[in-house]
Parts: C-alpha cells; sequence; structure tokens
C-alpha cells in the first residue's frame, strides 16, 4: 500500500465526470488499499479516486461516531438517491464541510439528512447503504466528487467568491496542483 498525493482544485480529473468500473481487478482492489491508505494519512472521512487522480467511480470512507462505533467501506459504482432538503440556510457550526482537495478550508452547505446510496464492494458483492446525519453527508460529498463537483461549487456565493479568492492566493485553479499527506504542511 502506498499513500497518493491529492489533486487540488483545478486539476482537470477533479472537475469532470468518473467512469464507470467495468471490472474488479487487482488493479483496482490495490487502488482501494492506497485509497484507504491516503485518506488515513490526510486525514479524511472520505476519499474518491478522482482525487488521487484516477477518473474512475470510487469511493472510501471511514467515520467513528460519538460512541466510537467504526463505520468504513469502499462503494464502486455508486447510485445516490437523498431525502430533499429542508429550505433554508446552512448553520455554520453544524453544516460545514472541508475537503481534502481544497485543503486548510471549511464552507457552511447544506445537505441532505439522509441517503440510500448502492453500489458493489471490491469483491464485487452489491451494496446497500442507508444512512443519516454525518454519514449520509460523507457519501453525498463523495459522490460529488465522481460527477466532477467540489463542494465549494455548491456553496453560497459568499463562500464561493470567498474560496476563489483563497484559491487565487495559493495559486490553485490550474492542471497539476497536489499535496501529498504525512508530507506536505498546509498550514504553512
Amino acid at each position: 500500500m502506498a499513500v497518493l498525493p491529492i489533486r487540488i482544485m483545478g486539476d482537470p480529473v477533479l472537475h469532470a465526470p468518473a467512469s464507470r468500473v467495468e471490472v474488479v481487478t487487482d488493479e483496482i482492489r490495490s487502488l482501494v488499499d492506497d485509497m484507504f491508505e491516503t485518506m488515513d494519512a490526510a486525514p479524511g472521512v472520505g476519499l474518491a479516486a478522482p482525487q488521487v487522480g484516477v477518473p474512475l467511480r470510487i469511493f472510501t470512507y471511514a467515520y467513528e461516531d460519538d460512541e466510537g462505533a467504526p463505520w468504513r467501506g469502499v462503494i464502486i459504482n455508486p447510485e445516490l438517491w437523498m431525502r430533499p432538503l429542508e429550505p433554508g440556510a446552512p448553520d455554520p457550526d453544524e453544516e460545514s464541510e472541508g475537503c481534502l482537495s481544497f485543503p486548510g478550508e471549511r464552507f457552511p452547505l447544506r445537505r441532505s439528512d439522509a441517503v440510500l446510496v448502492t453500489g458493489t464492494d471490491v469483491d464485487g458483492a452489491d451494496m446497500r447503504l442507508e444512512v443519516d446525519g454525518w454519514r449520509a453527508r460523507i457519501l453525498q460529498h463523495e459522490f460529488d466528487h465522481l460527477d466532477g463537483i467540489l463542494y465549494i461549487d455548491r456553496v453560497g456565493d459568499g463562500d464561493w467568491k470567498t474560496a476563489q479568492k483563497i484559491a487565487r492566493k495559493r495559486g490553485w485553479g490550474r492542471p497539476g496542483n497536489s499535496w501529498m499527506p504525512g508530507v506536505d504542511d498546509l498550514d504553512a
């Protein structure tokens, strides 16, 4: 297993729909192992294959709830259904999220409070996840990556403008930018 560089906003692979995985091969299983290693090193609660430069419909997720119960897995070729969004502005304290491809920042974003995701695992077995709360947010965020959408593409106008200013200041928004978990100090 290896930690892979994470692509930053502006890299074309992050802004285009990913392709279906036709066959789960040993190469795909190895990619998934590397994605878990990278997600854990970042640290993150999810990682989509496009974030490591691979335009395939795969994402990993990991979350530990308040009671310490682990929730971890991978979904290949996911399909997502969600409960309609509640109207209103997002709560900045309860509904802010960040992204490994826009590192170091958090913005409020309204997400559905419950989702159903289907797909397959690395053994080709059918999967079905019905989750709510923070887990639903994680799955929606990662699913967006597979459609070429970063969470900053969905934030309100004022936050979107702030995100664009941050990206310009850091030299993001163009191909080739990445960072290496466990190596790069993003706070510098």
